[in-house]
């Protein structure tokens, strides 16, 4: 009697995991990992690999290349998703690969969303890397450096998965078109504008687009697809945008960048990319008072209150209204003068405040509060400004003398601090007469 057994169940797996590469050369995009000659391929074709951090956007064959270095090390593949799995099942997938190591197959651990697992549970796999019982490999849609432990990137090579291109969409493209199950009542065809907008739908996202053709052939009549079905199947394209994530920093970056670079187009373009990835417009206010202080300071102070004004408006009308206010203030700031002099000498007198000793009080500046602090001098000298020729007591010392010779807030010559700038060498200037003719004067006996 045969033993061999058949199964007619169909394939119901997505296109996406049907269409997974079975061997290097089958697999689309990463080539500059695995380039002919690229360490990584290299490691793969000898069967040799370490523990690997795999970090990219999603749908760029994270687990396909991980599936295919557990075929290329004969090794047995456990996969983890952080999202589903805890120390339980960390522990067993643990043991069968204890378990197996004796009898002499090493295991790949694959676990995927793995920036998900907190301390602890990234703590637990360290071990394992250490003594061989596991190769570990991670995928992470999150930056390694903040989203996973220093004592796992440590015992980890990170490699950088990018976007997939639009040539290797098109690649992966006519491979799923020539895909039996996708075919099996009749040919798609693609209208000829209807590719060039599945790509773009895309985004580099390779599961993205496999999926999304998937929906169409099954929704098509007689396999045409077209750029009208396309896009009722996508009404709204999304922006790529992750909240707190990678991405949503980039974003954030790109703005204030913008903003700062007096290009007000970009301003609005990194905005409104974040609104419409579902973004806090109240983030992007809260960052514009930052810039606000930070970037223009007193070259346009009027910067810091339309700021302030928008972030009002918007708590007070809403969106619709609050979100253009928001726009206004961010096109102000960016075609406003620039200078940083506030937020250098700022920083500047911090870090000088905190290396250096405590200095004393000028006599003349401390608060005559009592009878015994005026006899002991406290207030002597002090000039008051208003009774002082254009309300400035010239030569009057308000700093300790340790710091008089130093000077931190330098006015550039843009913008309203160009006026400051000329008032403070006009104040310098009587403070210098006022030097002089103090030294100029007799001593009296």
């Amino acid at each position: 009697m045969s033993n061999l057994s058949f199964s007619f169940a169909p394939d119901v797996r997505p296109l996406a995991a049907r269409l997974r590469p079975k061997n290097l050369q089958e697999y689309v995009g990463q080539q500059h990992l695995l380039g002919p000659g690229t360490p990584l391929r290299r490691a793969i074709e000898a069967g040799q690999l370490n523990s690997l951090i795999f970090w990219g956007p999603p749908g760029t064959g994270k687990t396909s290349l991980a599936e295919l270095i557990a075929g290329s090390t004969a090794a047995a593949i456990e996969k983890i998703s952080a999202v589903t799995a805890g120390i339980k099942e960390i522990r067993e997938a643990i043991e069968r690969a204890s378990n197996r190591l004796q009898q002499g197959q090493r295991t790949l651990l694959f676990v995927d969303e793995v920036h998900r697992f907190n301390k602890s549970q990234q703590d637990a796999f360290l071990p394992h890397i250490e003594d061989g019982t596991i190769i570990f490999i991670g995928a992470t849609t999150e930056n390694p450096s903040f989203a996973l432990n220093n004592a796992l990137l440590s015992r980890a090579r990170v490699c950088v998965l990018r976007k997939i291109s639009t040539d290797d969409l098109q690649q992966l493209l006519q491979r799923a078109l020539a895909d039996a199950t996708l075919n099996q009542q009749f040919p798609i065809v693609l209208a000829p504008h209807a590719a060039g907008l599945l790509l773009q739908l895309a985004d580099g996202d390779a599961r993205k687009m496999l999926n999304l053709l998937e929906l169409a052939a099954q929704s098509s009549v007689d396999g045409q697809i077209d750029t009208g079905l396309l896009k009722q199947l996508v009404e709204r394209q999304l922006p790529g945008f992750d909240n707190q994530g990678e991405l949503y920093y980039d974003l954030i970056s790109a703005f204030h960048k913008s903003v700062r670079g007096s290009q007000p187009d970009a301003a609005l373009y990194w905005y409104c990319r974040i609104l419409e990835g579902g973004g806090d417009p109240l983030y992007v206010a809260r960052r514009l008072l930052a810039i606000a202080s930070e970037d223009i300071g007193n070259a346009d102070p009027r910067a810091l209150s339309l700021a302030l004004a928008a972030f009002d408006t918007f708590q007070r009308v809403g969106p619709a209204e609050g979100e253009r206010a928001i726009a206004q203030a961010a096109v102000y700031c960016a075609l406003a003068p620039k200078s940083n002099a506030l937020y250098s000498a700022f920083n500047q007198m911090r870090a000088f405040v905190r290396e250096q000793p405590a200095f004393e009080v000028p006599i003349q500046l401390r608060n005559a509060a009592t009878g015994l602090l005026k006899e002991l001098g406290y207030g002597e000298g002090y000039r008051y400004a208003h009774d002082e020729p254009g309300a400035y007591a010239a030569g009057m010392i308000y700093l300790p003398a340790e710091m008089q010779h130093l000077q931190f807030y330098q006015p550039t010559d843009r913008g309203l601090e160009r006026q400051l700038a000329e008032k403070l060498r006009y104040l310098r200037g009587l403070d210098a007469d006022a030097a002089s003719d103090l030294g100029n004067k007799p001593d009296v006996d």
